[in-house]
């Protein structure tokens, strides 16, 4: 597998693209100018992939033995990264907690935390304060748990009385992605198209 054998496009947006289109008749900026000047001296282009929470289930990395990861964007310099995560049946992230903000999107699926009262579906959104500590469960659903996380700095691993017992950054994030891809023939090196 390489990077080349990525879909482009889906097979609907092609049936679409096929179709006569219509006349764009309400796009009131269609007549305003790019702008030339994109990026500032120094900044690195955007990232774009289509379908992020893909159903191709190679793209996404093993997180735990019931939860996976397809990383979508990586900041080393800032210890950040973006992702969809997935489980496919009831799922586990063993209890931790985040000394910096997390966001969350849900996208399908259900799931929450072992230590609130709420239970997340499609359409939901979570904000998670800084030292926050959690244990993230994917309840059965029809549809699998896929969630937009955007997560800053490492998960501190917790035992079973709150203690401390290990971390996971985003270097842990990078190896861990790595390892995934050069496994299943796409590469290492296609996680570092994700660095920005």
């Amino acid at each position: 597998m390489s990077l080349a054998s990525l879909p482009e496009v889906s097979l609907g947006e092609a049936r679409q693209a096929a179709a006569p289109q219509p006349a764009p008749a309400n796009e009131f900026w269609r007549d305003l100018k790019p702008l030339t000047n994109v990026f500032k001296p120094g900044s690195k282009p955007e990232v774009y992939l289509k379908d992020a929470p893909t159903e191709r289930e190679e793209l996404y990395v093993p997180f735990t033995e019931t939860v996976s990861s397809r990383p979508l964007w990586i900041s080393p310099d800032q210890n950040r990264w973006c992702d969809v995560l997935m489980a496919k049946a009831a799922g586990l992230v063993n209890r931790h907690y985040h000394p910096h903000e997390v966001f969350a999107y849900t996208i399908s699926g259900k799931w929450g935390y072992l230590e609130h009262e709420w239970v997340a579906t499609a359409g939901d959104f979570i904000y998670e304060s800084p030292g926050e500590a959690h244990t993230l469960v994917a309840y059965e659903h029809p549809d699998p748990m896929k969630v937009f996380f955007v997560v800053k700095g490492p998960l501190i691993w917790l035992d079973e009385d709150g203690k401390s017992c290990g971390h996971f950054d985003v270097f842990d994030y990078i190896d861990m992605c790595k390892a995934h891809y050069e496994k299943i023939g796409l590469g290492a090196a296609y996680v570092e198209t994700l660095f920005r």
